[in-house]
């Protein structure tokens, strides 16, 4: 009987048939009837992949260090909070091309005991003494340079968020101290280099050694790369987070940390001055909220472009029998000409609400959503070149997600970045601290007279004090306002498509976290016309896509999803293998 217990705790049948284009009609089985005994009475485990399963709490991150750490304060009766503090500050030294105290983001909250949900806005802002015209070439170009240069670096967020959040939803049994302590021990005392920090280091040598802080950082004395399994110790990290641990944000924002940015700024023409920094804020919002065949889904409002895009798109698909096609050409077009059209309408309404009145209703409105799902044909594709809108400048795709859930019910979907892998490639001298390169991302074309390239988004344009639009998209999905599904993923516009898929796949087709997960991906953002799919994606499937006049081509991997299911009692967690040295762990 116990045997049987586990068993349907831990499985889920998910696929039943597959066709000759990929199709998968998905079975309707669900975690109360997880497996099939056969008529021999032999248990038939009836999915490819399975998720990770616990039952008080979870932690999915980037990086195994860090989720450990997270359980940890689970494990001590933290909330997941005040789990997510210590896994935003252990990452910060453990994953230091996305992880920082120098950069910014987005959170969701999910409160268990209250059933309401809350938007943490920790976006990084513009200084003061910056225009456009640091970005731009004498003959109003985007100079090639200035994504790396001081220029680019916006007022961090991230330390005001974390502390922001710890304060108005901890559990009150954890301090301060005890959150950011165990990232001040991997810091000083060191960790292991994995593989792929180690390769990562070496390809990006030249530009990590021109200043000679982060040179200090990153490589040894003798200047050599660090090999797998070496120790990498951060004493002037450490530095910085004990004065953080003992003085919260004010040591970042008008201590000794900011006095520490100011000089550098100062010393190599930057823009965040003492004023910045002081008058940085934290906003608590009310999140975007919409509904996707009986689940209701939490969204990150603007500047976060990703929440209104993502609920624009659920509109539209929901206009379609996804469920009855399964995978395969069908639901693939049909996804590809929602993204087409969202995107579209992605680069012209989108910036800081406290610059620009967005429409936001708009966005998510279901009865232009029908409107627009009858553009769509299922045989021929849109021309996306013929559909209106104006361009966001690119993202990196060298974001980091976090989701936790903890016993209580609470969840946390976070996404924070420095921009660029390792934003702008500089540390503040005796910090520790990378910088983002965040200011970089506005429309920095927009409403510039001569300036050459694409169509700019105005509502994106550059003022001092402004957040720039995002793609990053936390999103947390609840069944009878309770989480179903936290999840999120970094990858720059990428983000937007990997987050929806992995809704669609768990809702639409019915799929375990992980199969979710694991499923090849696609991805469209209107220009250029082009649909991207992962390697490996099925041959058929392609040939019956360019059928239907979609301009197909094979890319890299996208996204990296960290993501939490709540079902039946049970916490079912899978980190993305697109990328190494994840890990999801619950107790």
């Amino acid at each position: 009987m116990k045997y049987k217990t586990l068993l349907s705790a831990c499985l889920v049948a998910v696929t039943s048939a597959c066709a000759a284009d990929g199709n998968v009609a998905p079975a309707k089985a669900s975690f109360e009837q997880p497996y099939n005994m056969g008529k021999t009475g032999i248990v038939r485990y009836e999915d490819v992949f399975h998720p990770v399963v616990a039952k008080h709490g979870m932690v999915s991150s980037q990086n195994k260090l860090a989720t450990k750490v997270g359980v940890d304060i689970l494990k001590k009766g933290g909330n997941a909070m005040d789990a997510s503090v210590a896994v935003g500050f252990a990452l910060a030294v453990t994953l230091p091309r996305a992880g920082n105290l120098g950069g910014g983001g987005f959170m969701l909250y999910h409160q268990g005991k209250t059933e309401q949900s809350y938007a943490i806005d920790y976006r990084e802002t513009a200084p003061t003494g910056v225009t456009a015209q640091h970005f731009l070439t004498e003959s109003g170009e985007k100079d090639r340079s200035s994504p790396v240069s001081w220029d680019a670096a916006g007022v961090p967020g991230s330390v005001a968020g974390f502390y922001q959040g710890w304060k108005q939803f901890g559990s009150g049994k954890l301090t301060w101290q005890e959150l950011v302590e165990p990232a001040i021990e991997l810091a000083e005392k060191g960790f292991a280099v994995n593989y792929d920090l180690a390769q990562i280091l070496g390809a990006k040598r030249d530009v990590l050694t021109k200043n000679a802080a982060t040179k200090k950082v990153f490589y040894k004395a003798d200047g050599s790369n660090y090999a797998e399994g070496e120790i990498l110790k951060q004493p002037d990290l450490a530095w910085s987070l004990k004065q953080i641990a003992k003085d919260g944000p004010d040591a970042f924002y008008k201590g000794a940390i900011a006095e520490k940015i100011v000089k550098d700024m100062n010393k190599h023409n930057g823009h965040i001055d003492a004023q910045d920094l002081a008058n940085y804020q934290v906003k608590i919002k009310q999140p975007i909220l919409g509904n996707y065949r009986d689940h209701q889904i939490v969204a990150m409002p603007p500047p976060s472009s990703g929440g209104v895009v993502i609920l624009e798109m659920l509109n539209i698909l929901e206009q379609f029998p996804l469920s009855d096609w399964g995978i395969g050409s069908d639901s693939y077009h049909v996804m590809a000409e929602a993204m087409k059209l969202s995107f579209a309408d992605r680069g012209t309404h989108l910036a800081d609400p406290d610059f620009y009145n967005v429409p936001i209703d708009w966005f998510i409105d279901k009865k232009r959503a029908k409107k627009l799902s009858n553009k769509i044909a299922l045989d021929t594709a849109i021309d996306a070149t013929k559909l209106k809108g104006d361009l966001l400048p690119k993202e990196s795709r060298d974001t980091t997600h976090f989701s936790i859930v903890d016993k209580d019910g609470n969840a946390v979907s976070n996404t924070y970045t420095l921009g660029y892998s390792f934003g702008i490639a500089k540390v503040v001298e005796g910090t520790g601290i990378l910088l983002n390169n965040q200011i970089h991302t506005f429309s920095v074309r927009a409403g510039i007279p001569g300036a050459k390239g694409f169509i700019a988004s105005t509502a994106n344009k550059l003022e001092a004090g402004k957040r720039p639009v995002s793609s990053q998209s936390p999103i947390i999905v609840l069944k009878d306002n309770k989480p179903f599904l936290v999840t999120g993923s970094p990858g720059g516009s990428r983000i937007i498509n990997a987050v929806t898929q992995m809704i669609v796949n768990t809702i639409d087709h019915q799929m375990n976290v992980t199969e979710a997960t694991n499923e090849r991906r696609i991805h469209h953002q209107w220009i250029p016309d082009r649909l991207e799919v992962e390697p490996g994606f099925n041959r058929d499937t392609i040939k019956l896509l360019r059928q239907k006049g979609q301009k197909v081509e094979e890319t890299a991997t996208m996204g990296s999803t960290q993501s939490i299911m709540v079902k039946d009692g049970f916490l079912f967690g899978a980190s993305d293998p697109r990328r190494p040295n994840a890990l999801t762990e619950g107790y």
